[in-house]
């Protein structure tokens, strides 16, 4: 009898892994579905240095040789330095709401402002929970049904222990300062890249250059999706994921 494929899920900034519960369970069926909790995420200690590569080490480390990697925004990023760090470990990617590169600016135009994610930052030294939450109203903007998503969402955020405010703050950090797109032509692996037509986070933009950046990528926009397509339209989601993990 053949193991279930193992499908390792990671959050984005802020957040954990009770966010990909609606999803995993739509999954669990055909793969030993994991949600990890980012370093200082989800009542986890922060590592001691905390950068991209050193939480894409600390993922890799817990994973099995030739799992499929599925990352939302942030975690994108994660899973992105993993399969370029540890190809070994990483079989495949799904990349929600990814990008390579948050922040608008240096011929990229498909990015939030730089000053807008410092407000985050000062703002969050103010009032942590707060500024989560402003964040949260981001990633639902433009949506017909955004104050039940953003229910959900709030839900995910206070299932588990606060982010710790040094990873939070290392989060932003990586969100101002990753740009992977020289680095994109060296991902080996398969990529499945969904992306909601109505994200104003990562806006869409980003998910057809990210395909078209990557060797081996297909890429599958979810309709009236915002930045949370797997809490919005997970049926929709799980049937891309599955569709591209069984080779439909």
């Amino acid at each position: 009898m053949n193991a279930r494929p193992v499908l390792a899920l990671v959050h984005g900034w802020g957040m954990n892994a009770r966010v990909f519960d609606a999803l995993a369970e739509r999954l669990a069926a055909d793969f030993d579905v994991r949600a990890f909790d980012l370093p200082g995420h989800g009542g986890r200690a922060p590592l001691a240095t905390n950068t991209l590569a050193a939480w894409a080490d600390d993922l890799a480390h817990a994973l099995p040789d030739g799992a499929t990697l599925v990352g939302w925004s942030l975690g994108g990023q994660v899973a992105l330095r993993a399969a370029l760090d540890h190809p070994q470990r990483v079989a495949r990617l799904v990349l929600l709401a990814t990008t390579p590169r948050f922040v608008a600016g240096d011929g990229w135009a498909a990015g939030i402002a730089a000053a807008d994610l410092d407000a985050f930052g000062a703002a969050l030294l103010a009032d942590p929970e707060a500024t989560l939450v402003r964040f949260l109203g981001l990633q639902t903007r433009g949506m017909a049904g955004q104050r039940a998503l953003l229910q959900q969402l709030r839900q995910a955020l206070f299932a588990a222990s606060p982010a710790d405010s040094t990873a939070l703050a290392a989060g932003l950090g990586i969100l101002r300062d990753t740009d992977l797109r020289a680095e994109l032509p060296c991902v080996t692996q398969p990529a499945l890249v969904v992306h909601g037509t109505l994200d104003t986070l990562t806006p869409p933009g980003a998910g057809v250059w990210l395909t078209g950046a990557l060797p081996h990528a297909q890429h599958v926009p979810i309709a009236r999706a915002a930045h949370a397509p797997h809490l919005s339209h997970p049926d929709a989601v799980a049937a891309a994921l599955g569709g591209f993990l069984h080779g439909d």
